[in-house]
């Protein structure tokens, strides 16, 4: 039975376990991106399949760069048509099933099977990053807006915990296989069937409990509809001024994430000579930190203001590239890792609480898809301008990571210029001039907080 405290957390009928439904698809789908993207399979696409050719890593991040760009390229329609047919949980299926069967897929790849590799990653990153932001347009139903950084920061440490068990179940399994005598290119693919397993039985709980609560707009034509929508969006940007400068700090300040996201190890092991055990030692650690970081920041945020919350894990990721950029030995870097940590998760989701704060209610899905864009647009060009930058230096990664620490400068600046209170009254006018226009009552629409 819900407390007083969570009456006034969630929207008056969202009941806890529909809200601990939503958060555990974080926590089912941050295994695939732990352990595909970030810690197991990046390493065996590069050896194993590629044979440590010299464009080997330059494959992989063109792999990653292409399935970025494709949902770069589909967020926006795909949520102004969510919006349209209020069908963000029918399309979270589809994208979920499409992660799944891909990543499973991964199981035959080996020496020589590139191209297999390749669709495999680009389409199962798609669905991921697709799913990504259906998931988060579920948040402004179920939070009061005064709460939607705490409730993101549930779902967000919670998947930093999903990262966790499907890292430690594909470990568990390669040691295991080790001691067996079996050889490691034989079992890594195994990985990517538990992982893929651990990603479809952890989502369950979000198809049987979270509840589809928009309603169908009173409107024609199916794909040109959504495209209609995302261009009125696109041409009336200025009556959400505050939305689209914030959009335009996350493009920036979400570069510099990805960019520590996506060669921290390969900074771990080049500049601060770490072993292949002691970063991934480093990668769990951290990853227990940004969970820790993601929960409690949520907290903090709706009590001292999205804005001055994601000022100060910005001001967090400053201090870290400073402190990395300076450490020559590795306590000095554990500092400065666990700091990023912290700052991974508190800004992450922190900045999915701030898009739900000032996106009409009646066009979450078609804004978050925006976000999306944002974001996945960021992880394009931040690991390259890091490459960039550690190509020109002469291969310092020194250099580079204290280049990538201008994103954040970049975002701090921008962030300054946002009004909250201005940017919520943006998106109310707008979602009662919809109304109006569509003919939907206020009592169907789902409550704004």
């Amino acid at each position: 039975m819900a407390s007083r405290k969570t009456t006034r957390t969630l929207t008056e009928d969202v009941k806890p376990r529909e809200v601990w439904a939503w958060a555990m698809y974080d926590f089912a789908n941050s295994g695939y991106t732990t352990v595909v993207i970030t810690a197991v399979f990046n390493a065996y696409f590069v050896a194993v399949v590629a044979q440590r050719a010299p464009w080997a890593t330059l494959a992989w991040t063109a792999t990653l760069a292409v399935s970025y760009a494709l949902i770069v390229l589909t967020a926006p329609l795909v949520g102004a048509w969510a919006d349209a047919r209020a069908a963000k949980k029918r399309l979270l299926a589809f994208t979920t099933v499409g992660c799944v069967i891909f990543t499973a897929a991964l199981y035959f790849t080996g020496p020589g099977t590139l191209a297999v590799a390749v669709v495999c990653v680009i389409a199962s990153n798609f669905f991921f990053g697709t799913g990504e932001n259906l998931i988060a347009a579920f948040l402004p139903e179920l939070a009061q807006s005064r709460a939607m950084g705490r409730v993101s920061g549930w779902g967000w440490s919670l998947g930093y915990l999903g990262g966790l068990l499907s890292l430690g179940a594909s470990l568990i399994w390669l040691n295991q296989a080790k001691a067996a005598g079996r050889e490691t290119a034989l079992v890594v693919p195994e990985t990517m069937l538990i992982t893929a397993v651990l990603f479809a039985i952890a989502s369950l709980p979000t198809f049987i409990f979270l509840r589809e609560r928009a309603v169908p707009q009173a409107t024609k034509g199916g794909v040109s509809t959504a495209w209609s929508r995302l261009a009125a969006t696109l041409h009336h940007a200025r009556r959400f001024r505050d939305l689209s400068r914030f959009l335009t700090c996350t493009l920036f300040y979400q570069a510099g994430i990805a960019a520590v996201i996506t060669l921290a190890a390969i900074y771990a092991q080049e500049a601060m000579k770490f072993s292949t055990q002691d970063t991934l030692v480093l990668i769990l650690v951290v990853n227990l930190t940004a969970a820790c970081g993601a929960f409690g920041f949520g907290y903090l945020q709706d009590r001292i203001g999205h804005v001055r919350a994601i000022a100060l894990t910005l001001c967090g990721w400053i201090l870290m590239v400073t402190l990395a950029w300076l450490a020559e030995g590795a306590a000095l870097f554990w500092v400065a890792a666990n700091i990023a940590g912290l700052c991974m998760g508190a800004s992450q989701s922190a900045g999915r609480a701030m898009v739900g704060y000032l996106a009409p209610p009646s066009r979450l899905a078609e804004f978050f898809g925006l976000w999306g864009f944002a974001v996945k647009l960021a992880s394009i060009f931040g690991p390259l301008t890091y490459g960039l930058a550690n190509w020109l230096s002469g291969g310092d990664h020194r250099q580079a990571i204290l280049f990538t620490g201008a994103y954040f400068v970049v975002g701090l600046l921008l962030l300054s210029g946002i009004d909250m209170a201005r940017g919520r009254r943006s998106a109310l006018r707008s979602d009662r001039a919809e109304r109006r226009a569509s003919g939907i009552t206020a009592a169907a629409l789902p409550a704004a907080g």
